[in-house]
């Protein structure tokens, strides 16, 4: 399996959606996506919080428990590295241990705020965040575990500002680039004035209103597209749908002609447990 590295190398784009759980990651597997990213947003929202009020530690945890059963490379948002260039070690490090492929960092203050979600942005310096990337790169064992450094300055600041901020980054040693963009405009601007490889966080209709295609943004120098949020809120809107109907008595029409039992043999299928009968079968079940 060819490393994240490797692949942001070429000149395609790859398509990295949001996983929060082992079974989700193995569904994003089975629909051929070739990396993963484990969203501080989406978490959060599974753990009916923020991204503000997580911790590295949860986070490594369900990144192991993900690693475990899928071997597709797995990026992090790091959120802001969990504290200041001195803390960057010890988070670098974790992280790598969990085998993440990567980790985003970005130029929020510590601790993040929920306002974050709202598009309020807290920015600390450039420079010190230029410091936290240059201590990130100099902590981690692996070269081809990369570091992405993100900046969120188009929500609250100028262009320039947001390019500034994103060389400062590069030049501190980042391997990625995330600019946040909200208009066409800002995605045309950021890849004619920074060299790939880019990322963006964007969904498939947010591309289609902007008039962008997957194609325009390979062609804009991003190599990395992460679909931050759709397989969240379909899980919301599933669920809620879901114990309603259990509760109206009509959850039998959430299945199709194959009813629970078709349901529940895909699900068998993708935990992988006829691999885990066989394995009882020749040891323990003879």
């Amino acid at each position: 399996m060819a490393s994240l590295r490797e692949m942001i190398d070429g000149n395609s784009l790859v398509e990295a959606p949001v996983v929060f759980n082992p079974l989700s990651a193995k569904l994003a597997e089975a629909a051929g996506f070739p990396a993963l990213y484990l969203g501080g947003g989406s978490l959060g929202y599974m753990q009916c919080v923020t991204e503000a009020n997580l911790t590295v530690t949860e986070m490594v945890r369900i990144g192991i428990d993900i690693r475990t059963v899928c071997r597709r490379p797995l990026i992090l948002d790091g959120a802001c590295g969990f504290g200041d260039p001195m803390h960057l070690h010890r988070t670098v490090n974790m992280v790598e241990a969990a085998g993440f492929a990567a980790i985003e960092i970005e130029d929020q203050i510590l601790p993040k705020r929920a306002h974050h979600h709202i598009g309020i942005e807290h920015m600390i310096p450039g420079e010190l965040m230029a410091a936290k990337v240059r201590e990130a790169v100099r902590a981690r064992r692996d070269p081809n575990f990369l570091i992405i450094g993100r900046t969120n300055a188009l929500r609250s600041s100028t262009m320039d500002d947001a390019l500034r901020r994103a060389d400062l980054y590069r030049r501190a040693g980042a391997d990625m680039l995330f600019v946040t963009a909200q208009s066409a405009e800002h995605f045309r601007a950021i890849g004619e004035r920074l060299a790939p490889p880019l990322v963006t966080l964007t969904t498939d209709g947010q591309l289609k209103r902007m008039g962008l295609s997957k194609a325009d943004l390979s062609g804009l120098g991003f190599r990395l597209l992460v679909d931050p949020v759709t397989p969240v809120l379909v899980f919301h809107q599933m669920l809620r749908r879901c114990y309603k109907a259990i509760a109206d008595g009509t959850s039998a029409a959430l299945f199709g002609a194959g009813g629970v039992r078709a349901e529940l043999d895909g699900l068998h299928q993708t935990i992988g447990l006829d691999q885990m009968l066989d394995i009882e079968r020749q040891t323990v079940e003879r």
